[in-house]
């Protein structure tokens, strides 16, 4: 699918939705693609590394990032990756819903959370982007003004599916 909806559904080239997604699971079983210890290579090349929750904190640590001086509490995010060739940290946060509840709410903190990533990258000169990776669910017409406002916040969600060329990462070639 593409962003905001509608497209096709080549599931070999994006992270697909299956209520609880892993990237580094997903990208394992992609041709080329290798994840060891959050290491992912493509065609052997790193390409990438990814982080859950805390793991995102051991790598500020490597960049001799204190984040306790940038911002007030930690941000546990879901799943991200540091793309090397594109210098960013997608933050991927994936939002599985099928009643009504808390979620709704949560869609609106996506500018905080962006700017709050990147005040914990800027010294090292990373760019982040903030990916919702939604159910289908949302794409309900009482969403259409909290997803309008994601795009205009410069975030981005995606319905069950991200392409990896959003990802800034390579796509496994066709047989």
């Amino acid at each position: 699918m593409i962003f905001q909806g509608t497209g096709g559904s080549n599931t070999k080239t994006g992270l697909v939705f299956e209520g609880k997604t892993d990237l580094s699971e997903f990208l394992s079983n992609q041709r080329g693609y290798k994840v060891e210890n959050g290491n992912v290579f493509y065609k052997n090349e790193l390409v990438g590394r990814i982080f859950k929750k805390f793991g995102l904190y051991k790598f500020l640590k490597e960049l001799n990032i204190d984040w306790r001086p940038l911002i007030s509490k930690r941000l546990l995010p879901d799943d991200c990756i540091f793309v090397i060739i594109a210098n960013t940290l997608f933050v991927i946060e994936c939002k599985f819903q099928r009643v009504a509840g808390s979620v709704d709410e949560k869609l609106q903190t996506c500018d905080f959370k962006r700017k709050q990533y990147q005040k914990l990258l800027s010294k090292a000169n990373i760019e982040v982007e903030y990916i919702y990776l939604l159910s289908d669910w949302f794409r309900k017409p009482e969403y259409k003004d909290v997803l309008d406002y994601i795009h205009s916040v410069n975030c981005f969600y995606f319905f069950e599916y991200i392409p990896l060329i959003k990802l800034g990462l390579p796509v496994p070639e066709n047989d």
